[in-house]
């Protein structure tokens, strides 16, 4: 026998033996099917209708549904603003406390390089003192060596009145 497709593509096809499997009955299901088809099309149209606000009995019920409407995609677009506010918020706390995080860095950067700056010093100040002994005694030796200059150029000219006083004696 024949089958008939509906408008949710299923094939319906009717049980042999029955009454309605003759050319009549054939032609009853497809008034039956054609006039659901305009049902449903019927029923299409007015949902689009109704979700175009153009079909209320009368003003007062077509004031409330346009208000409650409204207020529906208010409400929407609120909670669509308050989560990206709550994005917002937890990524500005997170960005907080790595800023915290970086600030505790930088601080134990500040402190270790005082510290070394406070050792450098120290180290400074110790060669300082150093280098003034080594200077003082550099300036010692010296003088020293001035001293000891002198008394070899005092000797050197003794050496030489006496080497030619020596040669004039024997002479």
């Amino acid at each position: 026998m024949g089958s008939h497709k509906s408008d949710t593509g299923a094939d319906y096809q009717p049980e042999s033996g029955t009454a309605s499997t003759g050319p009549a009955g054939l032609e009853r299901w497809n008034a039956a099917i054609a006039n659901m088809g305009e049902i449903q099309n019927g029923i299409d149209m007015l949902q689009r209708l109704l979700l175009k606000q153009t079909i209320y009995k009368d003003e007062e019920a077509f004031a409330i549904a346009s208000s409650n409407a409204n207020q529906a995609r208010h409400i929407m677009a609120q909670e669509r603003r308050i989560r990206v506010l709550e994005k917002e918020l937890d990524a500005a706390i997170a960005s907080a406390g790595l800023a915290r995080a970086e600030k505790r860095i930088a601080e134990i950067a500040q402190r270790t390089a005082e510290t070394r700056t406070q050792e450098v010093l120290l180290e400074l100040e110790n060669t300082t003192q150093v280098f003034k002994l080594h200077m003082e005694e550099l300036r010692a030796k010296q003088e020293e060596l001035l001293n000891k200059n002198e008394q070899i150029k005092t000797l050197e000219a003794k050496v030489e009145e006496l080497s030619a006083t020596t040669s004039r004696t024997e002479g």
